[in-house]
């Protein structure tokens, strides 16, 4: 069945309805076609039926049949904390992301977030820089970085950390791909800490989905005037951030 799984997942390539309307309908196998499928996969895999599939994945809405990844699995199964917030940040934003991640992989956190510019992509190289783990959930295929000026920071954390997607090889990824992995960043995260952010955004999605999964949110306050995202889900009852500790001694 694991087989059939990966089939499915290779042909619609991750697309989690066409999947699933597949099994379904008891779509069959075109064994030719499967054999050329299994043949292009690089990465490893596992499905939502394999023992290693994150159990925290199992809770959400929709969880991916199939976990298309590279490096560690196992860090799926320690103490993950998201952290998101928006792909242009300032100064501010920028070191106080830095500075609560080097605290969070301190106290032995994994890192998750998306390897999107600005905050991702912060929180990631913190984490390395720190030698904490970190994990990263593509919006792409597992085999495209995206976006290519992270092609560095993807390498490490291929060989040393944790790439997944629900995307096969080099998909090319589409505008509603980035909402949907938003669910498998806050699914594998026991809660979120958002850095920095817009009032409407990705970020904004990403704690919309947390907040049905009924995770913790942890918000860095921002200066009146500016990017106004942490005062508004501060105001609106999350969790106010002042240092590291507040989040430990929740």
């Amino acid at each position: 069945m694991e087989e059939i799984l990966l089939y499915f997942s290779l042909k619609y390539q991750g697309d989690f309805d066409k999947i699933y309307q597949a099994l379904k309908c008891k779509e069959k196998v075109d064994v030719l076609l499967k054999e050329r499928l299994l043949k292009s996969l690089k990465s490893r895999y596992t499905t939502i039926i394999s023992k290693d599939y994150p159990s925290a994945l199992k809770e959400i809405s929709c969880p991916p049949f199939v976990l298309f990844y590279y490096g560690d699995l196992t860090l799926t199964a320690t103490k993950c904390i998201g952290v998101v917030g928006m792909r242009h940040p300032s100064d501010y934003g920028t070191e106080v992301t830095k500075a609560m991640v080097a605290g969070l992989v301190k106290e032995n956190y994994t890192i998750v977030s998306g390897l999107a510019l600005g905050i991702d992509v912060i929180a990631h190289k913190s984490a390395m820089n720190n030698l904490g783990k970190t994990i990263a959930v593509l919006g792409s295929g597992i085999d495209y970085c995206y976006p290519l000026k992270n092609k560095s920071v993807y390498q490490a954390m291929k060989n040393n950390q944790l790439i997944i997607s629900e995307y096969p090889g080099n998909l090319v990824p589409k505008k509603f791909n980035f909402p949907r992995r938003n669910r498998i960043i806050s699914g594998l995260s026991e809660s979120i800490l958002v850095t920095e952010a817009n009032k409407r955004s990705g970020t904004m999605i990403t704690v919309g989905h947390a907040l049905e999964q009924g995770k913790d949110i942890y918000c860095i306050p921002g200066r009146v005037g500016d990017t106004l995202g942490c005062n508004h889900l501060i105001q609106q009852g999350a969790k106010l951030v002042m240092d590291i500790n507040d989040i430990i001694d929740d």
